[in-house]
C-alpha cells in the first residue's frame, strides 16, 4: 500500500470515528446511533403511561381538619398537619401512647383533666408538685407560650411555641393523641 493511500485510509478512519462521536472528549454525550440505508430500525415501544394520581385535597383555610372536627372550639378549627409538625418539638421528651412510660418529660396520655404533677413514676420539680390546677387546653396554651414564665421553678428546658396557630394546632393534636374526652355538660 502506498504511503498516500495509508494516509488517506487513516484520515478516513479518523473522520468516521469523529462522525460517530467516538473521538469526543465529552464522555457524558452518548454517540449518535449509525444506520446504513439498507438497515431498518424498529421503533422503540412507547413507554407505558403511568396512571395520574390526584393529589390529596389541601385543607381549605377556615375549614376544620377532619381529625379535629369533634373537638370543642377553637381547637376544631386547628390544622392537623401543623399540630403534628409542631409536636416534633416535643417528641424527644414526651410520649403520648397510653402505658408508654416516661422519657425526660412525663407521658402525656390522659393529660387533659389530670392534676398537674401527678403522673406516677415521674419525678416532677417542686414547682409542678406544689402547683394546684388541672390541665385544660387554656393552661396548656399558657404553658406552651413560655413554660418558665407560666410556672417559675419548673425544670422544663423548652423555650416555648411562639406562634399562636402552632400552639392551637399542637393542643388540638395532643387532644386527639392523648385520649381527650370533653368534660360532661353541666
Amino acid at each position: 500500500m502506498s504511503p498516500f493511500l495509508k494516509s488517506a485510509t487513516a484520515i478516513a478512519a479518523f473522520a468516521l470515528i469523529a462522525a460517530c462521536g467516538g473521538s469526543s472528549t465529552d464522555a457524558a454525550t452518548p454517540a449518535a446511533p449509525t444506520q446504513t440505508p439498507t438497515e431498518t430500525v424498529a421503533a422503540a415501544p412507547a413507554p407505558a403511561e403511568k396512571p395520574v394520581v390526584a393529589p390529596a385535597a389541601a385543607p381549605v383555610p377556615g375549614e376544620p381538619s377532619p381529625e379535629f372536627a369533634a373537638l370543642p372550639a377553637p381547637y376544631n378549627m386547628a390544622d392537623y398537619a401543623r399540630g403534628k409538625r409542631t409536636f416534633k418539638l416535643c417528641q424527644s421528651c414526651h410520649l403520648t401512647a397510653e402505658g408508654a412510660g416516661n422519657l425526660v418529660g412525663p407521658n402525656l396520655h390522659g393529660l387533659f383533666g389530670r392534676e398537674v404533677g401527678s403522673v406516677d413514676g415521674f419525678a416532677f420539680s417542686d414547682a409542678l408538685e406544689e402547683a394546684n390546677f388541672v390541665w385544660e387546653p387554656v393552661h396548656l396554651d399558657e404553658w406552651l407560650t413560655n413554660p418558665r414564665a407560666f410556672l417559675p421553678g419548673n425544670r422544663m428546658s423548652f423555650a416555648g411555641v411562639r406562634k399562636p396557630e402552632d400552639r392551637l394546632g399542637l393542643i388540638a393534636y395532643l387532644m386527639v393523641e392523648t385520649g381527650y374526652t370533653p368534660p360532661p355538660a353541666e
